[in-house]
Formats: C-alpha cells, structure tokens, sequence
C-alpha cells in the first residue's frame, strides 16, 4: 500500500511540476492581484481538481470520456475561457503601455481574490485533460470492487493538495519577484502570458475538432 502511494505521488508530482494553463493563470493572476490573488488561483484549481476527483470516484469521468459531443464541448468551452483570460492578459499590457506613456494610472482595479479563485475552478474544470487524467491513473491504484471509491477519493485529495502547495509555491514566488519588476518588464510579462494562454485555448480547441 506505501509503496503504491509513493508512486502515485511519484507520478502526481511529474504531471503537477509540468507547466500547463493552470500555471499560466497562477502566474497571470498573481502578476495581476499580487499573492492573495496568486494563491486564491491555487485553491480554484484545487476545488475543480477535487471535482473531478469525485466525478471519477463515482464514475461520471469514464461517462464523459466516452461521450464524444459533451468531451468536445468541454474542450472548446475550455479553450474558449482560456482565449477570453489571455485577451485580457493582452489588453493589461497594452492599457500598462498607454498609462506608462501618458504618465497615469493604468485603469481597472485589482483582482480579487473572488475573482481569481473563480477563475482557477473555470480554468481547471474546462480543462479535459483533467478527467482523462483521473479516469485513467486512479483506477490504476485502487483496489477492484466496492472499496475503491474511498481509495480514489482520498487518492484525489492527495493530488489536490500537491497542486495547491506547488501552485502556491508559485504565486509567492512571482510575487516577490514582481515586487522588484520594473513597469516594461512587467508589461512584457502581462503580454506573455496572455499569448500563452490565448495559445492553449487555441489548441484545446482546435482539438476539439
């Protein structure tokens, strides 16, 4: 049982360290909203991980793999939220660039925790990629018949919260990196991550085709 559980982590740890749109969205939002925002972002993707976990504890994965047109319609809804964030991304930089020729305030207002720990859940549940993942490693170390389910959950949690401690890593590590970011570093950082995530809802839809 230890050592199934260490390779579980083993394997958690690879797919959670490999950057992917939620870490572009923890970098976006913490670059944003500063820390609070960061980590609030963390514990979104958390919760629509834990989603997941139950969905495939109980089955509903395997039921949304296999039906084809709902599988499709999460990608492209998926990549179509990732598209709307990067533009925004976008338009933070520009807006950053007119300010800092003008010499005035950029418009908006911070991101809100709210707001970013929304933004982590949309991100995380629109990502497909997320019920192949659980529909086909869980299962793998759980026992057969009726005692699975509290294995795959507890499974579950235990990848929810490796992704929250990493993520979380993150967000206070770009936080303090920010803090020391001039404003045309900081606007090339905005510009970058919204192409990044422009780029990955591009291609989560277009493999929706």
């Amino acid at each position: 049982m230890l050592d199934g559980l260490l390779a579980f982590v083993a394997v958690s740890a690879i797919v959670i360290c490999t950057p992917g749109q939620d870490t572009a969205l923890t970098v976006r939002n913490t670059l944003t909203g500063g820390r609070r925002s960061g980590i609030a972002t963390a514990g979104g993707v958390a919760l629509g991980q834990f989603v997941w976990t139950l969905a495939a504890s109980v089955g509903v994965v395997a039921l949304l793999s296999a039906s084809e047109p709902v599988f499709q319609g999460v990608k492209l809804a998926g990549g179509a939220y990732l598209v709307y964030l990067g533009g925004h991304s976008l338009l933070a930089a520009t807006r950053r660039r007119d300010a800092a020729r003008t010499k005035t305030r950029p418009p908006g207002e911070p991101l809100a925790s709210a707001r970013a720990l929304r933004q982590g859940i949309l991100s995380n549940l629109g990502n497909p990629k997320m019920a192949v993942f659980f529909a086909s490693l869980l299962p793998q170390f759980a026992p057969t018949g009726g005692g699975s389910f509290p294995v795959l959950l507890g499974l579950g949690l235990v990848f929810c919260s490796l992704t929250f401690a990493w993520l979380t890593l993150y967000a206070v590590a770009v936080a303090r990196i920010g803090r020391l970011l001039t404003g045309t570093v900081r606007r090339m950082l905005d510009a970058v991550t919204g192409v990044v995530l422009v780029a990955l809802g591009v291609r989560l839809a277009a493999d929706a085709r």
